[in-house]
């Protein structure tokens, strides 16, 4: 076991994964690598989907190359460690190759962190979470980190965070995120809080830009902050679905949608700043919980 080591394009897993001897393929590697470990990218190579069950950093690199992931009729990436377990996935192609499953399914871990990655392709219509880009459905709590990624061309949506109802609250964060051409963007349920910030949310055709929903039985009010994002091209722009969440939307520029925001229960409220114009309806705040704050 190495606390560093190193996959190639024509490495072998038989190797000890070094610099001089890499692996193949990233689970090749993960065996041999150290909790806390890391794994990197030598060359340009297509290096295997695989399940991380422990602390571990995989870093794809950029002079070096782009590591990929080819993940047809499978998931590209499970994750499924300890509670208190960091993952973190940089610099990252995860292609479904049109009939892959989830991009990354996470189930358990304590913070799992995605920078600089894309992830699309995954248009499966059968399998646990099938069609999605990210799928955060950990029922112990933890935090998801998503920066610099585009999640595009998936069958469903393109993020989903929700645990099962009752479990404890998730809690997650995007930044200058791409949702593009899936059929919904980012979907928040189950008493989760979630920021997306500085993002464009774009062409989801299918459903919602942003949707947050509270089921009943939720530990947590889910709780969606909604900041600096242009929201455009999607079925519906912002909306809550069902039940009694929050949606707080500020800096936004939510246009050409067939619905700009839409009001199935809950709140969305609007810090006076929004630009929400140019959709076929859903223009301006409705009555009930639609509200406007100072």
């Amino acid at each position: 076991m190495a606390f560093r080591t190193w996959v190639s394009g024509v490495g072998d897993d038989v190797n000890p994964c070094s610099r001089t001897a890499p692996c193949k393929t990233f689970a090749g590697a993960i065996s041999k690598t150290d909790a806390r470990g890391e794994i990197s990218v030598i060359d340009p190579g297509g290096f295997g989907a695989l399940t991380i069950n422990k602390s571990i950093t995989i870093d794809g690199g950029t002079g070096s190359g782009w590591a990929s992931i080819l993940a047809s009729g499978t998931n590209g990436i499970n994750i499924n460690a300890a509670a208190t377990d960091i993952v973190t996935l940089r610099n990252i192609s995860i292609n479904g190759g049109g009939t892959g499953v989830c991009g990354i399914r996470i189930l358990s871990a304590g913070t799992v962190i995605i920078e600089d990655c894309t992830i699309f392709n995954f248009k499966s219509t059968t399998g646990l979470d099938a069609g999605r880009g990210i799928r955060d459905a950990r029922n112990n709590g933890g935090r998801l980190i998503v920066t610099n990624t585009t999640i595009r061309d998936n069958a469903l949506s393109a993020v989903v965070i929700a645990s099962n109802v009752g479990a404890p609250r998730l809690f997650a964060v995007l930044d200058n995120v791409r949702l593009v051409g899936n059929a919904e963007g980012l979907s928040v349920n189950s008493g989760a809080q979630v920021v997306i910030s500085n993002s464009l949310i774009a062409d989801n055709t299918g459903g919602f830009g942003v949707v947050a929903q509270s089921p009943a039985g939720s530990i947590a009010t889910t709780e969606v902050i909604v900041e600096g994002c242009v929201i455009t091209q999607n079925s519906i722009g912002v909306g809550v679905q069902t039940g009694t969440p929050v949606v707080r939307i500020s800096d936004c520029h939510i246009t050409n949608n067939n619905t700009g925001v839409s009001l199935g229960g809950g709140t969305v409220a609007s810090f006076g700043n929004n630009r929400i114009v140019g959709n076929v309806t859903g223009n301006a705040p409705t009555s009930g919980a639609n509200t406007n704050l100072v």
